[in-house]
């Protein structure tokens, strides 16, 4: 008997650090249901970045592109360091594909996620939102259970956060000199961004989102 309660405590343990950890509730002003515009730049741009990958069962590191067309899609090209290997995906407005390589599907933030990485709020249309204001710095909960909440500080989208019940599941943070970063906890999974270059270009053949 002794074991067995051992045992279920220690479950039990495991089973609350995998939820994630408790989220306060909003602090700050409340204020009107408005937040910043967000919509992409006006322009088709290619983004050089490089990355790094983990989670319990695999690690990599690599470069990467991503090529952005306003207002709703965009093309990753991923590349192992060291390798020849790759993987791509398209994501255009809410649909993500990933049609082999890297196992590049199974490792991607959710479609909300990666709109977050690049400055994009673009979350599903939920009721109950509420916004707060503490100085320069606006926070949102949009949605009831789960709930996404949303930061920006002054018109930037700095993070993205998934909630259900009262835990934090998911983040996404663009922080400064280009990182970016997005943690699944109940997975263990984190994927780190770095920016080195953003160029405008004038167009992209239309093979690439095929």
């Amino acid at each position: 008997m002794r074991r067995l309660l051992l045992a279920t405590s220690f479950v039990a343990v495991l089973t609350g650090a995998s939820c994630g950890p408790k989220v306060d509730p909003l602090g700050g002003t409340l204020a009107p249901a408005r937040l910043p515009h967000t919509a992409l730049p006006p322009v088709n741009q290619r983004i050089r970045f490089t990355w790094a990958y983990e989670d319990l069962d695999m690690r990599g590191r690599g470069d990467g592109v991503a090529r952005v067309a306003p207002p709703d899609s965009v093309r990753l090209d991923l590349f192992l360091a060291g390798g020849n290997a790759g993987g791509r995906a398209v994501l255009i407005d809410d649909d993500l594909r990933a049609p082999g390589g890297l196992m590049i599907r199974s490792f991607l933030p959710p479609p909300p996620m990666l709109w977050a990485a690049l400055g994009r709020l673009h979350v599903p249309a939920l009721a109950d939102t509420s916004v707060r204001v503490d100085g320069d710095t606006t926070r949102a909960d949009i949605g009831r259970d789960p709930r996404w909440r949303v930061t920006f500080v002054g018109d930037e989208l700095t993070r993205l956060e998934l909630i259900q019940g009262d835990r934090l599941q998911q983040w996404m943070e663009r922080a400064p000199h280009r990182k970016v970063t997005y943690r699944h906890l109940r997975a263990n999974r984190a994927l780190d961004l770095t920016i080195v270059r953003i160029d405008t270009v004038p167009t992209f053949d239309a093979t690439i989102w095929r």
